[in-house]
């Protein structure tokens, strides 16, 4: 049985939503520049060979519309490659990878695009449509929703609306299922700030030796303007100035602007290859896929979604977290890590190690694979050899997937 194995890892910088160095540029052309870089990496693969163009989205609507992945692969001139988006929300590209993953196990492909891009500065405006996010809820949700913006108002902590026979809101705002699982975890405001601080000063500290120099793909802006950094990291960020930042979702709540990731723009892409194919290439790869994993639970706890997969994709591994060399978890909130990270057992020293999305950026369906370029980097860098990435999920899910560095 062949094995999948990434041969290509890059990431556009990651722009602010909104205000940031991105907001004049398409998800497309966004996409298509950062897919163009990852191919660069591989100059002895004949493109319009791959088999097919997996790209993540979690809004795949307005300029992300129209499945955004056949777009994109006609915008590099593969006309022979088929081409499909997906959306698992914040996991869009993870599970674009574990679909590539998935084929060339069984023998249905060699060469497979695994990409994702989000661009929230280029949302539709829903109020501007006639819409509001209200109306795309089923109405047997209406409970759930009205219960969620009273806890809101009186600062209640959270119970499982099943115990009063309510169905959970299966896209609650992300703030507020962070205030539950701080609620219902003791996750202290203070730890909460002191980890959104470490992000911040950690991938001040990449920044400053190059560490992300050798994984972000420059993009280069409609008006010639050439891009190469983020936006959201900040240089000496302290525990005192983020500590002062008021709540955002409730009335003495402990989500803070300075502990949870902020809204952004970017894209992310990998080239996966069977082993068999990367040999006959003369490649060698960076990384074998070597398990992964998905879950799901109450959409209001949705932060907590990395352990069942983590866990999933341990057990599918024969592994357990002490075998791993570095792991990195998808920081939307500190709220969600550090339980997660307690409840996995993980050693914090391992743990998003230059810096996490506090810092860097979320861009939904980019940061599955912008999450696995920077792993691979890092096990490069410590010469590490196994990683675990992992993530909640908006709606109330969790992924993982497992790495084995092979250069």
């Amino acid at each position: 049985m062949p094995e999948a194995v990434v041969v290509a890892a890059v990431r556009s910088p990651i722009g602010r939503a909104g205000k940031g160095s991105l907001v004049g540029m398409r998800p497309d052309d966004m996409a298509a520049q950062t897919i163009r870089a990852a191919l660069g990496q591989v100059p002895a693969l004949d493109a319009s060979t791959i088999d097919d163009l997996y790209l993540g989205c979690a809004q795949p609507w307005g300029e992300q519309g129209y499945n955004m992945a056949r777009i994109v692969g006609t915008l590099l001139g593969l006309d022979t490659v088929p081409g499909c988006t997906v959306n698992r929300f914040c996991a869009s590209s993870v599970q674009t990878t574990r679909m590539a993953f998935h084929a060339i196990r069984v023998g249905e492909g060699d060469a497979f695009i695994s990409a994702g891009v989000e661009c929230v500065s280029r949302y539709p405006d829903l109020s501007a449509a006639g819409m509001s996010m209200d109306s795309w809820n089923n109405p047997e949700f209406a409970d759930a929703q009205a219960r969620t913006a009273q806890m809101a108002k009186n600062n209640q902590t959270w119970t499982d609306p099943r115990e009063q026979g309510l169905l959970p809101d299966a896209y609650i705002a992300m703030g507020q299922s962070a205030e539950n699982v701080a609620t219902s975890r003791g996750i202290s405001r203070q730890r909460q700030d002191e980890w959104g601080v470490r992000s911040q000063n950690r991938a001040e500290e990449a920044i400053k030796s190059g560490f992300f120099a050798s994984e972000i793909a420059p993009l280069t802006l409609p008006d010639g303007t050439v891009v190469s950094t983020d936006d959201g990291p900040r240089a000496g960020v302290s525990l005192e100035k983020v500590s002062g930042l008021a709540p955002v979702f409730r009335k003495d709540g402990t989500v803070t602007a300075g502990n949870c990731c902020p809204l952004n723009d970017g894209a992310a892409a990998l080239i996966i290859m069977s082993d068999i194919k990367a040999k006959d290439l003369g490649l060698t790869p960076l990384a074998r896929i070597v398990s992964t994993g998905v879950s799901a639970l109450s959409p209001e706890v949705m932060g907590l979604g990395p352990v069942e997969a983590s866990r999933q994709a341990l057990r599918r591994a024969g592994m357990s977290i002490g075998d791993m060399d570095l792991y990195e978890i998808n920081e939307a909130f500190a709220a969600q890590v550090l339980p997660s990270a307690d409840d996995l057992g993980m050693d914090l020293d391992k743990l998003n190690i230059h810096g996490g999305a506090i810092a860097l950026g979320h861009p939904f369906g980019a940061t599955g694979a912008r999450i696995t370029t920077t792993l691979l980097n890092g096990l490069q860098a410590s010469d590490g050899q196994l990683g675990l990435e992992t993530m909640c999920v908006g709606g109330g899910q969790g992924m993982a997937i497992i790495y084995e560095r092979l250069s």
